[in-house]
């Protein structure tokens, strides 16, 4: 087991998390670069830009790894098509970034970038284009596989770091497409570790990586880079008052994206580890009214028959009842713990859940009315 699951899970509430990457709508964000960045790019562009001697060390490093990165950086358009009032259709055009991790063309982004698409095209650093392919994604980890048609062409991957060995303080660089702007690199630092942000009513970033290198619309997908140019995340999500960014980024760790890829590649699909309960966190009110000795934990509406939790002796609900508003299965078991983890809610059972791999055992601290026990569960896959 690791280190990480001795702690507790650190929980952001946020309720402005914002998912970046698409053009929502139709928007084209930096459809057209300004006449006066355009002079700029053109003056770099014949060789008139400060030579390396002009430059500190700082810069002379992070010269080397754009210069290095950056033709692995994917711009991914996508093309959908969506409805209008009188159903007509109507083409959508969103965007995002990626990176290749392999000589086969194999791209990592985020899996809300290439959601729903029909088309997806794809220009790297180097201004070559392709055609890509969705290969597969692992919704709850936000995490999407594509694949290229290299057509010969020799690309050079990124090379993927270890999103166990950061510390907060070190240096990161991001590269993406913001708003349009292809190939664009800013730093910062490791802003904090281990936090597990909500994206969404399923899905989250566990052991998020919070970083103030600035992130906005279009980075979602990108690579966050070491001081080495190695990859230790993946930029998903902003923290944002403004729809712009604030300091506040969050990048998936590499580790969990390099497990999604290997299973993607060699198997086809995602390994997830499953439980086959589902349920509801308890809130103080109702568990004084139920006369349950916790106030807090996951009160199990229902089980999976024939799945782990049935298997391992877990209870379901066996009486339906209205609280308030809210329709309740009540009289099953409540989950507390995992391996002595605390669990309050649905969404803290995916996370340790997400931590796992089908066939671990694990223990699972439940109350039945008022007994407390221990049961021993193999999780299924998904």
């Amino acid at each position: 087991m690791k280190p990480i699951l001795r702690q507790r899970i650190r929980f952001v509430s946020i309720g402005l998390i914002l998912v970046l990457g698409a053009y929502w709508a139709g928007a084209h964000w930096g459809a057209r670069i300004p006449e006066s960045v355009e002079a700029v790019h053109d003056s770099v562009a014949k060789g008139n830009a400060p030579t390396d001697a002009s430059l500190d060390a700082l810069e002379t490093e992070n010269v080397r790894i754009y210069r290095q990165a950056s033709p692995a950086v994917a711009n991914i358009v996508t093309k959908t098509v969506e409805y209008d009032f009188f159903y007509n259709a109507v083409p959508v055009e969103g965007a995002g970034s990626g990176f290749v991790i392999d000589a086969n063309g194999h791209i990592l982004t985020n899996y809300h970038v290439v959601q729903g698409a029909q088309g997806i095209d794809v220009t790297l650093g180097d201004q070559s284009h392709f055609k890509a392919r969705f290969i597969g994604a692992d919704t709850r980890n936000d995490i999407a596989l594509i694949q290229i048609e290299t057509h010969g062409k020799k690309l050079v991957p990124l090379t993927l770091g270890d999103s166990r060995t950061l510390q907060v303080g070190q240096r990161v660089l991001a590269i993406g497409n913001p708003f349009g702007f292809e190939s664009t690199l800013t730093t910062g630092v490791v802003s904090a570790l281990g936090r597990t942000v909500q994206t969404g009513d399923t899905t989250f970033i566990d052991e998020a990586i919070q970083t103030d290198a600035a992130i906005n619309r279009g980075n979602s997908g990108g690579p966050l880079l070491n001081s080495h140019g190695q990859v230790i995340g993946i930029n998903s999500a902003i923290y944002t008052p403004s729809g712009t960014t604030a300091g506040i980024g969050f990048a998936i760790p590499i580790n969990t994206a390099r497990r999604v890829a290997d299973d993607l590649i060699s198997q086809g699909k995602v390994r997830q580890a499953i439980l086959g309960v589902q349920g509801r966190g308890l809130w103080p009110e109702l568990a004084s009214a139920l006369d349950l000795p916790v106030a807090k934990g996951l009160l199990i509406e229902s089980v999976t028959a024939g799945g782990p939790a049935a298997q391992a002796g877990v209870h379901g609900g066996t009486k339906t009842v209205l609280a308030g508003m809210q329709e309740l299965r009540i009289g099953g078991d409540v989950l507390t713990a995992m391996d002595g983890q605390p669990i309050a809610s649905q969404l803290d059972m995916n996370v340790l859940l997400n931590r796992h791999r089908p066939s671990d055992a694990v223990t699972l601290t439940v109350y039945r009315g008022k007994q407390k026990m221990d049961l021993r569960v193999t999780l299924g896959e998904r």
